[in-house]
């Protein structure tokens, strides 16, 4: 059994579709309200610019995270996705390893390699080569922390005789989880990191995807048993399905993406009753998925609550 065993987290909405704006007071707000109905972890979507018509007004994750993690004691704090390619890899490991600190060792962090190339463009940084700067930037931040000294030139960063402390506060450094969908990721998710975060997923698709994970560790001489994984569900509860159904579906087919080329679907959406959703989260925990992170139908305060208290205490008692 891995520390992500069931358990439970929350995503939070730090964006809005214009001209709607993302409130920070009522977002750290948000952040201490889930910790107290019992939520295991929390979190946060990560762009610097999303969108163009609509475009969406997104808050720093990390800035929301660390704030956050000043009014709160036990939640875990997490990236779902930190977009790993476009930021200064040794900034970045200082940045997240002091979070790490102020918060008492809660990080948890899932990096991807990104997919928005107007956003690449923007910030100068080479669309077409992310899958290698994503490799890079995370072999300099797990050195930066785990070695006393760094000597090494990792694309385009000098590092001689570089020494970065304070560390963060577990040894190897904070989990980190790798999402995507492709082969390449799946075996950077197995072999690089300490598993993997997926979104939207059904229970034969996470399957599917798991088991290359599994494969790809084996190979490499890595036990999959210590394999991390999370899976990122869209939930909406109410008297029946079909009361449900149309307004999930049309808020999903209006505000989220789903990759053509994965197994990232509408159809991952777990809707109806109490019963209903408690019964498709179960499927999932039966396939191996180990952490439930709910994103709960707009974010409407009924739903986040009723997810914690007729959901999850049934899906920890075995329903």
């Amino acid at each position: 059994m891995t520390e992500f065993s069931n358990t439970f987290g929350l995503t939070m909405r730090n964006f809005q579709k214009f001209p709607e704006q993302p409130d920070a007071q009522e977002l750290i707000e948000f952040g201490i309200r889930a910790e107290k109905l019992g939520y295991d972890s929390l979190w946060v979507w990560d762009h610097v610019l999303l969108g163009v018509d609509p475009h969406f007004p997104i808050i720093d994750a990390l800035s929301l995270l660390t704030a956050i993690s000043v009014g709160t004691k036990s939640i875990n704090l997490g990236t779902g996705i930190l977009v790993l390619p476009v930021r200064n890899p040794v900034l970045l490991a200082k940045q997240l390893s002091s979070m790490d600190l102020i918060s008492g060792g809660r990080l948890l962090l899932g990096m991807a390699s990104g997919w928005y190339k107007r956003e690449f463009d923007a910030l100068g940084v080479p669309f077409n080569q992310r899958g290698k700067i994503m490799d890079e930037n995370l072999d300099i931040i797990t050195r930066l922390w785990r070695e006393d000294m760094v000597t090494a030139e990792i694309g385009p960063y000098n590092m001689r005789e570089s020494v970065m402390f304070p560390k963060p506060v577990k040894k190897e450094g904070p989990p980190i989880l790798i999402g995507g969908y492709v082969d390449r990721v799946l075996k950077r998710a197995a072999v690089n990191a300490d598993g993997w975060l997926t979104y939207f997923y059904t229970p034969d698709g996470f399957t599917k995807s798991w088991n290359k994970i599994v494969n790809f560790a084996e190979e490499a001489g890595k036990d999959p048993s210590a394999l991390l994984n999370c899976n990122q569900l869209p939930i909406m509860v109410g008297d029946t399905r079909e009361e449900v159904e149309a307004p999930m579906l049309e808020w999903l087919t209006t505000e989220w993406d789903f990759a053509s080329w994965s197994d990232s679907t509408v159809d991952s959406a777990i809707m109806g009753t109490v019963d209903d959703c408690v019964e498709q989260l179960q499927a999932q925990i039966d396939v191996g998925v180990q952490k439930l992170i709910f994103v709960p139908y707009k974010y409407e305060t009924e739903q986040v609550e009723a997810i914690a208290n007729d959901i999850i205490p049934r899906l920890r008692n075995g329903r």
